[in-house]
């Protein structure tokens, strides 16, 4: 298989480059950027171009690394044991089979997302290292071995949130996506709105730039928030002219919340704001 994007994700040459490397030495694929940049939807695109199974796995803060494999309910076993349920005698009724379990036993080489690993303590990675490394674990309770017959296709995906450990960096295959620049992005905007006038969308990207490029800003918009504020500037049939004309004294863009997630980069607009209408006042 060669990834080379698809109709619905304009993966930059770079990206591209990354997912056929790890892909040929069958290594995970670890891909870090700021959040709202693709991540998650790459693995999804992965697998639809190799027409293969997706399996996701989302980190949580509370996710352990054995959860991934097997979980032995040993709670519900005890209790059918007191009933008297005759499933008590066959230990495997108590297995559930975890994610990397699903995959290495999918009858057809699946794409398996281990989404935001660093959610997770510090030694989840660590946990991992032998399992991704062997491509099999055991189950102690049952005395059975799973492996992978071949080894599927691993995307996991990081904010930066923490740092990972060097030995499991050294088994991945790593990529950052860069924050789109204007011709990747418009080529996205493209993709997801076909037909929008060139126009406005030239005036939002000016827009949504300048925003990004404010000092002190605590979080910057992303691409799927520019997408969201697109789709909501043509519901609400915004003209044009409200983007062309806007004054400068009125920092904030015209439905802001799309693009600004919290009141501390809101109210560093309306300070600018004030600013710009003490300066030209």
């Amino acid at each position: 298989m060669r990834f080379e994007g698809t109709r619905d994700y304009v993966a930059t040459d770079d990206l591209k480059v990354a997912v056929n490397a790890a892909v040929t030495l069958r290594r995970p694929l670890l891909v870090k950027g700021e959040p709202g940049t693709g991540k998650t939807v790459l693995a999804h695109e992965v697998a639809k171009a190799a027409n293969a199974p997706l399996i996701q796995w989302h980190v949580k803060s509370t996710t352990k690394a054995h959860q991934g494999l097997y979980e032995y309910d040993a709670v519900a076993r005890l209790r059918d044991g007191q009933l008297g349920d005759p499933r008590v005698h066959d230990i495997a009724n108590y297995i559930r089979r975890g994610k990397l379990w699903e995959a290495f036993t999918s009858p057809v080489l699946p794409v398996l997302l281990i989404d935001e690993i660093d959610k997770a303590d510090i030694e989840f990675p660590n946990d991992l290292l032998q399992e991704l490394d062997r491509m099999a674990f055991d189950v102690y309770e049952t005395g059975e071995t799973v492996a992978a017959q071949e080894r599927p296709i691993v995307v996991i995906t990081s904010n930066n949130e923490k740092e990972l450990p060097d030995a499991f960096l050294r088994r991945c295959f790593f990529h950052y996506i860069k924050f789109p620049d204007r011709e990747t992005m418009q080529a996205i905007v493209d993709v997801h709105f076909p037909g929008i006038q060139k126009t406005l969308v030239a005036r939002a990207m000016d827009i949504f730039y300048e925003v990004r490029d404010v000092p002190g800003l605590k979080k910057k918009p992303s691409t799927s928030e520019l997408l969201d504020w697109l789709k909501l500037l043509l519901a609400e049939d915004m003209p044009l002219e409200v983007l062309q004309s806007r004054d400068a004294r009125k920092a904030i863009p015209p439905l802001h919340g799309a693009l600004l997630k919290n009141e501390q980069d809101v109210m560093l607009f309306e300070r600018l704001a004030f600013m710009s209408r003490r300066q030209g006042g």
